[in-house]
């Protein structure tokens, strides 16, 4: 039985080489963010493939003609915050017409509990599929927090796409949520005692905004 059943790997060698240098720490914080729209742009690729999507009548220059266009008011962006709008741009690429909802986590220093600072629900959310964006999933708790949000906000489809994902945060996250499946661009080794996924690629929002 495989361990980890609603996680999917992307080994697309075009994701893996950019992989290296969004890893590499004398990658260019300009490099580093493009490199990050990129590789978002190819996950996003793997995660769409279920869309939602509804049919048209088009005239080609010969016939009419039944197409099939993605429905992108059911589509929802969430990235958390911060690190997560490094991933916003490379999925807009394809779908640029789809919402963005921002989730605003910071984590309490004495319980250690998520704690919301900024979130506004979506209308209609048991319509819509809910793409949640974060560059890592370490321990898993600011994903299952944001994942809790969207479903208490009446959310019913709910994907997550991530960079690198630890072995604690993927179980923790599918424990807490069997039925969101993850998106990755890597499988790491596990997270070191302060939390930081190894080998991983340091800390994406600081790497991402000059934040070291």
């Amino acid at each position: 039985m495989k361990r980890f059943p609603t996680l999917t790997i992307s080994n697309h060698p075009l994701i893996q080489h950019k992989l290296a240098y969004i890893r590499d720490k004398t990658t260019p914080k300009k490099v580093f963010k493009e490199l990050m729209d990129e590789v978002s742009t190819l996950l996003a690729y793997e995660i769409t493939k279920n869309l939602p999507v509804r049919a048209v009548q088009v005239e080609t220059p010969l016939q009419t003609t039944t197409c099939h266009v993605i429905d992108v008011d059911k589509v929802v962006l969430v990235p958390l915050l911060r690190a997560g709008l490094g991933l916003v741009e490379g999925v807009l690429k394809l779908i640029p017409s789809c919402a963005v909802c921002h989730v605003g986590l910071y984590r309490d220093h004495e319980t250690l509990e998520p704690q919301t600072y900024y979130f506004k629900p979506m209308s209609s959310p048991e319509e819509r599929m809910f793409i949640m964006v974060d560059p890592m999933l370490a321990t898993g708790g600011s994903a299952i927090a944001s994942a809790d949000l969207l479903k208490k906000n009446g959310a019913k489809n709910i994907k997550f796409m991530c960079l690198v994902a630890a072995p604690e945060g993927v179980e923790a996250f599918q424990h807490a949520h069997p039925d969101v499946e993850i998106y990755a661009a890597a499988l790491d080794d596990g997270l070191n005692e302060s939390a930081y996924i190894l080998p991983g690629l340091g800390d994406a929002g600081d790497r991402l905004f000059g934040t070291q």
